[in-house]
């Protein structure tokens, strides 16, 4: 029964040559390439039919498709490339030569290539992961073959959140560019908030509080942080010993900075943020003793702290009488004016 197949098969094949007036060799291998993409495609669509029933989630769908399309594309051109290219041994020579030329004229499609076989090798980052390289930061929604896409976030947005842009980056630029993944492996990152108090505070008082609201924003992520450290220690040399977070104290300018560090998660740093805040002024508006620090201005009243023009004390000296705040024309003394300045035409 086998037997009569191939006969049927191999008289169908000739009967298509020698109607198109082609070889019997070429005629074969065109109807297996139209029956292998044929059987390809329905492997593929039974496949993905099976993954959508067993699962809803679309990362896993997206990465079904993706992997079983190469996959199917690749043992294609191995058995096609066999099919074609049998017995011709001109043709490697050719291919070769071919080869060069373009590796000389598509130098970054080559790049590309090679990168993104970087990328399914050493995995610097995959599908999901948050990450920043040539100054744009974004997480990763594609990977091609020339090219890898990112969904946009900050730029013009004041916060670690999307733009809305969709970002097109060649696959050469991760030999090329540093890469800062936020989310492989340990996937938290420290943030820290400043809360600037004034110098007539009490500043240990607001420290206590800011870290009472530290901890208790951090108490479920330092234990998941732990956890994911012990993981992250098997590829990298990460010593991290406080996971907890910490109140640093110093002087600056126009008051006592209180800066909060914490880990959070790089998708709801905004968010911790922005309750943290609320927090902290919820707490230093029922406090008296504590406010916070802005810039100011001092200045001194010689009228009533006894100073004269110039800053200098009312010590009865100099051009006029700077006790009697008059000057030697009997008028109104400025205080400590330089003598070239107390001409009639200078004093009115």
């Amino acid at each position: 029964m086998m037997q009569q197949d191939v006969n049927i098969v191999d008289q169908i094949t000739r009967s298509i040559a020698d109607m198109a007036d082609l070889g019997h060799g070429f005629t074969q291998n065109l109807i297996l390439t139209v029956v292998l993409i044929f059987a390809f495609w329905l492997v593929r669509t039974v496949i993905m039919r099976i993954v959508y029933r067993q699962t809803e989630d679309p990362g896993l769908h997206y990465k079904w498709r993706k992997y079983l399309t190469r996959t199917l594309f690749f043992i294609a051109v191995l058995i096609l490339g066999r099919a074609w290219f049998e017995g011709f041994q001109s043709v490697a020579t050719f291919l070769g030569l071919v080869s060069a030329a373009l590796v000389i004229a598509l130098k970054d499609s080559v790049a590309d290539l090679a990168g993104w076989l970087f990328l399914l090798w050493r995995k610097p980052f995959e599908l999901g992961d948050r990450i920043e390289i040539s100054g744009v930061q974004g997480d990763v929604i594609d990977q091609r073959i020339f090219k890898f896409t990112l969904m946009e976030i900050g730029n013009w947005v004041d916060a670690d959140q999307s733009t809305g842009r969709v970002i097109h980056i060649p696959n050469h630029k991760v030999f090329t560019e540093n890469i800062g993944n936020y989310t492989a492996d340990f996937q938290f990152i420290w943030n820290e908030i400043p809360v600037r108090v004034s110098l007539e505070s009490n500043w240990k008082k607001a420290k206590k509080l800011l870290q009472q609201i530290a901890d208790r924003h951090s108490a479920n992520i330092s234990d998941q942080a732990k956890e994911q450290l012990r993981s992250a220690a098997r590829s990298y040399l990460i010593t991290y010993r406080i996971l907890t977070p910490t109140v640093y104290t110093y002087v600056k300018d126009f008051g006592i900075v209180l800066t909060i560090r914490y880990l959070t998660n790089p998708r709801t740093r905004r968010g911790t943020e922005q309750q943290i805040w609320e927090d902290v002024l919820n707490e230093f508006s029922s406090q008296e003793d504590i406010s916070f620090a802005y810039p100011t201005i001092r200045y001194y009243d010689r009228s009533r702290e006894g100073y004269t023009g110039w800053g200098m004390p009312d010590d009865g000296v100099g051009p006029g009488n700077r006790a009697s705040g008059r000057d030697e024309y009997g008028r109104k003394s400025p205080g400590n004016v330089p003598p070239h300045l107390t001409s009639p035409d200078r004093i009115s």
